[in-house]
């Protein structure tokens, strides 16, 4: 971002037009600077989070290393670098080490399409670049494309590694991106009939007056939930699950190897959230519109990378927050949440979304009008279904109470040689650890009397 001028932006000129005429270096510049940034951005967002949860929960966090621990992540780092290095004689060597290369290689990917600003001229030339690598009509769709292939990367890790866990983390992470990618991409498809493209830049330039979180709120609340779901983030952290397998796909990977399947979970965080801010919440643009008065002065200069950027770190914050505030779910219960929760939502509102304009334009009405209320009359819908169900359910609850419910299975967990968590109608024996909890707290309560 220092190549541009911090005073005035370029005169608007299609951001095609100027990418098509951007010369080698600069597209080596603006690679390398992308590269810079996430590589920086994961540092920090390491430190972020171990912050942020440490006030959530009442401790400071790393405070030692540097000014407010800034230089933890870097020890970390150095820490990981200089760890031995081991390989499970049992692995399929070429994939087990190409599998976390493929992962941060996809993750590097997806930050080429995304705009951190206007077309600019750059400083002491008469050279206009915007302020992106690259953009094409179908941009959304490479970003989706990448996400996906990332899962590559710990699939094959999993499978490589010749090891139980690993193959089972392996296995989730195949049904989660599944499940999940097809939510994600009924939450964007409302994105592209709003814009009209699915250029990033060309969507960003559309919310000029108002973003799309506004009228696609719950377009937004699917896109957010599902991110977290494709980036394995608690709740949702089931692939690396450590208290059923160990780490999932990462337990054979240790020193180098590992950290490369850290970085990409960060940068996938990083990914996801900019794709968010960008489809969102106006991208590169001012919170305020660009019609009112001095505020296009706001999307100049260096303002457009830090309004960016400061959206990028605000959904960040809700990565951080969810982790600290929600438990991780059942196997079980994360696929029915996926396939019958998210899905029938994202169809609903696609439907009414897409019917509700057609019938506004054939009857000549103002689409802005629909566009303004059809967000909040979708929640309201979702909130009646919800409480319907809701009731529903507690009344079957009620009659299966008054009618008296059977005993519920006692599962031998490990019957089959290896641990399995119970379905909803089993449940686990009675601990012999709490009798002796029980007891020697009785007797010290006796002793204390």
């Amino acid at each position: 971002m220092i190549l541009v001028s911090p005073l005035v932006a370029a005169d608007p000129i299609p951001v095609e037009d100027t990418l098509a005429g951007d010369s080698l270096w600069i597209v080596i510049i603006k690679a390398v600077l992308i590269l810079v940034f996430l590589l920086t951005s994961v540092l920090f967002a390491v430190w972020f989070e171990r912050r942020v949860i440490g006030r959530l929960q009442e401790r400071p966090g790393p405070n030692v290393h540097g000014p407010f621990g800034l230089i933890q992540p870097v020890m970390d780092a150095m820490k990981l670098l200089f760890k031995e290095d081991v390989t499970v004689k049992a692995s399929e060597k070429v994939l087990y080490i190409a599998a976390p290369m493929i992962s941060v290689f996809c993750a590097l990917l997806i930050f080429g399409v995304i705009p951190f600003g206007p077309p600019t001229r750059i400083i002491g030339t008469d050279e206009v670049t915007p302020l992106q690598l690259t953009d094409f009509p179908v941009a959304v769709l490479f970003i989706l494309a990448c996400a996906a292939l990332g899962v590559y990367g710990i699939v094959l890790g999993g499978w490589a590694s010749g090891s139980t866990y690993p193959l089972m983390g392996a296995v989730r992470s195949t049904a989660q991106v599944i499940s999940y990618e097809l939510a994600m991409g009924l939450a964007l498809v409302t994105v592209f009939m709003l814009s009209g493209s699915m250029s990033t830049s060309q969507i960003v330039d559309a919310q000029a007056d108002r973003w799309w979180v506004w009228p696609l709120f719950p377009a937004f609340i699917l896109y957010v939930i599902s991110m977290v779901g494709e980036t394995n983030r608690l709740p949702f952290d089931l692939p690396e699950a450590e208290g059923e397998l160990v780490a999932g796909f990462m337990t054979e990977y240790s020193s180098m190897k590992f950290a490369w399947f850290f970085l990409a979970e960060y940068m996938n965080m990083i990914n996801v959230s900019a794709v968010a801010a960008t489809l969102f919440l106006g991208g590169w643009r001012a919170p305020w519109p660009s019609s009112w008065g001095g505020a296009e002065f706001l999307n100049t200069g260096f303002f457009p990378p830090m309004w960016l950027i400061l959206k990028i770190w605000l959904l960040m914050f809700v990565f951080v927050w969810i982790r600290g505030t929600l438990l991780r779910f059942r196997y079980d219960q994360f696929m029915r949440f996926g396939w019958k929760v998210l899905i029938p939502v994202g169809l609903g509102w696609l439907v009414f979304f897409a019917v509700g304009r057609q019938a506004f334009d054939e009857f000549n009405r103002d689409l802005n009008v629909f566009d303004a209320v059809s967000g909040l009359v979708a929640i309201l819908l979702v909130i009646a279904v919800w409480s319907f169900v809701s009731d529903a359910k507690r009344s079957v609850a009620a009659e299966q109470a008054e009618k008296g419910s059977p005993e519920p299975e006692v599962l031998d967990a490990f019957a089959d040689g290896y641990p399995v968590p119970p379905l909803p109608h089993q449940q686990l024996p009675p601990s012999p650890r709490s009798g002796r909890t029980v007891d020697a707290s009785a007797r010290k309560e006796s002793a204390d009397g």
